[in-house]
């Protein structure tokens, strides 16, 4: 059993290392019942759960700029559950432990995780995204999960979020409306670095640093046809819908964090809870 902090994991889960983020591997059923586990209980640290992609490898591997550390271990106030979400790091996966592992991306998950809320009775919050954005979201969240618990949604701007005192305002806020699960859609890697800085705070028992989410949910963006998503391309048709906002990201960020993934032997990561590591 994996432990974290007075809560325990439903079942051993195999970690291994990928271009210098830890990532933990499981079966798509067994992290939506791992990550509903923990809000539907409320003992032990806050579970902070990562989609890690190129884009994660970038920001917290190996060549992360300084300051990105995501700490985990038993003092670390967060527990970070890492699932594969990008094309490279389920080859890398494999390549290593021969076996295939599933994408687990926060898009593909949460609508499950929902349900699972609903069914608990958990109370459910957002940050990130705008208040029209917001405002989309609740009423297509009220035909599609119409006993959905929503205490709230917040949409802190770039300036407040680097403002600790807002930060901190903002987990108080959070805390004071007992959400439950915590969606935090801010944005790598500003949504795990608030999750490590704020999370404790905010009295939640999950936060989930899944990204575009909020957007998915409320209709403002469209996923890739499940063909592109089954050959690894998403990243073109993102691309190709966001050329100003994201060719940095995939041209010129991702490449350096392509090849370290591709370089990785899978060591152990060494921090974390009692995982077993691969090999």
């Amino acid at each position: 059993m994996v432990s974290g902090g007075g809560a325990t994991m439903s079942a051993t889960v195999t970690r291994v290392r990928l271009g210098g983020v830890p990532v933990d591997l499981l079966g798509r059923s067994e992290a939506i019942d791992t990550i509903s586990s923990r809000f539907e209980q409320s003992v032990g640290r806050p579970l902070g759960v990562a989609s890690i992609n190129l884009d994660h490898v970038h920001y917290f591997g190996d060549a992360a700029p300084v300051g990105h550390a995501l700490h985990d271990g038993d003092a670390a106030p967060v527990e970070w559950l890492n699932l594969v979400d990008g094309a490279p790091l389920a080859a890398a996966a494999r390549r290593i432990t021969h076996r295939d592992w599933p994408r687990l991306a926060g898009s593909d998950l949460i609508d499950p995780l929902l349900d699972r809320a609903e069914l608990a009775h958990s109370t459910v919050g957002f940050i990130g995204g705008t208040a029209t954005t917001h405002e989309h979201l609740a009423r297509r969240l009220a035909l599609t999960h119409p006993v959905l618990r929503l205490a709230g949604c917040w949409a802190p701007d770039r300036a407040e979020l680097v403002d600790d005192a807002v930060g901190r305002a903002i987990a108080d806020d959070i805390a004071a409306h007992e959400v439950g699960l915590l969606i935090v859609c801010l944005g790598k890697p500003r949504q795990e670095l608030w999750i490590e800085r704020y999370g404790a705070a905010t009295g939640s028992r999950v936060l989930l640093a899944f990204g575009a989410v909020v957007d998915f949910l409320a209709g403002r963006i469209g996923r890739a046809p499940r063909w592109v998503a089954d050959h690894g391309m998403e990243w073109a048709w993102r691309l190709a819908l966001e050329p100003r906002r994201l060719a940095h990201r995939y041209l010129v960020d991702g490449p350096p964090a392509y090849l370290a993934v591709r370089r990785s032997s899978g060591a152990p990561s060494g921090a974390g809870p009692e995982r077993r590591a691969a090999g």
